[in-house]
């Protein structure tokens, strides 16, 4: 038999498929980011922080109805909200939770612990908010694996199980005509990849190797065989748009790129998008 020198996240198949050419968008902390770019570099039509990286789930909360309020057409069908924090900023003088302090003077802050109840009303309160304008809109939680070392490394464990337990809550309570899951990418890195070698130089952060592992497991996790199909015929064009020639004036390249616009041309008409 042979020995296993890994733990392996076994999440199966989503209950859903994730198909191409429908509005994502993506609220959370940096990982969210990190995500949220390899939809966009893969071609997909997905908004990332439009407000600026979101850590916890109040913050959360003010980017869905900031968003709501300024946006009325199109509305995402698939939502990812990654969870970084429970701890938040309160402005003094006001009492509301700030999304960014913008390098203001601490003192004008109180730093408070939101409970799991706290997180998960926030939570829901999100998600109820984009159901009302999407019935169909399809919500995927996660708890972001970055640590938060100004906390100390205990507290920020703590605080990660604060993330967990609200999310398990709002899944397992998330009503029939609200379809909420939740994707293991905090799992995938603090015990698959529970190795420093997939993490960056600060050893916080996932490297660009894990966050390209996690995206692998999410695309095999809930990708359409339509998304995937899209995904390959997206790449080599995307390729050949990144490419930066030595002679851009060549014949050769004029002709490259003529090529690769009537590629994009047909793709964009097989799929409907720009």
């Amino acid at each position: 038999m042979m020995m296993e020198f890994q733990t392996k996240i076994e999440i199966g198949k989503a209950d859903f498929e994730l198909q191409p050419c429908r509005e994502l968008l993506l609220v959370g902390s940096c990982f969210a980011g990190e995500i949220g770019q390899r939809f966009k570099d893969n071609g997909f039509p997905a908004t990332v922080n439009p407000y600026g990286t979101m850590y916890n789930p109040a913050s959360i909360l003010h980017t869905v109805e900031r968003m709501l309020s300024e946006h009325t057409d199109a509305m995402p069908h698939y939502v990812f909200l990654t969870l970084g924090t429970n701890h938040v900023y309160r402005l003094k003088e006001t009492g509301v939770i700030v999304d960014n302090c913008e390098k203001r003077p601490a003192a004008l802050f109180q730093e408070e612990l939101l409970s799991v109840d706290e997180c998960a009303d926030y939570l829901s309160k999100a998600i109820n908010l984009l159901a009302s304008r999407c019935p169909e809109v399809q919500v995927v939680v996660t708890v972001s694996p970055i640590r938060y070392r100004k906390y100390g490394y205990h507290e920020s464990q703590l605080s990660k199980a604060t993330l967990l337990l609200a999310a398990d809550q709002v899944v397992a309570k998330s009503q029939e005509h609200i379809h909420v899951v939740y994707f293991p990418a905090y799992e995938i890195l603090m015990d698959e990849l529970r190795d420093y070698r997939f993490y960056a130089s600060d050893m916080l952060h996932p490297s660009e190797q894990a966050a390209d592992y996690v995206w692998e497991r999410l695309t095999d996790w809930c990708f359409s065989s339509q998304s995937k199909a899209y995904m390959d015929e997206w790449r080599p064009i995307h390729a050949a748009l990144q490419h930066r020639p030595f002679h851009p004036e060549s014949e050769e390249y004029q002709r490259f790129m003529e090529q690769t616009q009537a590629r994009l041309h047909a793709f964009q008409e097989k799929y409907k998008v720009r």
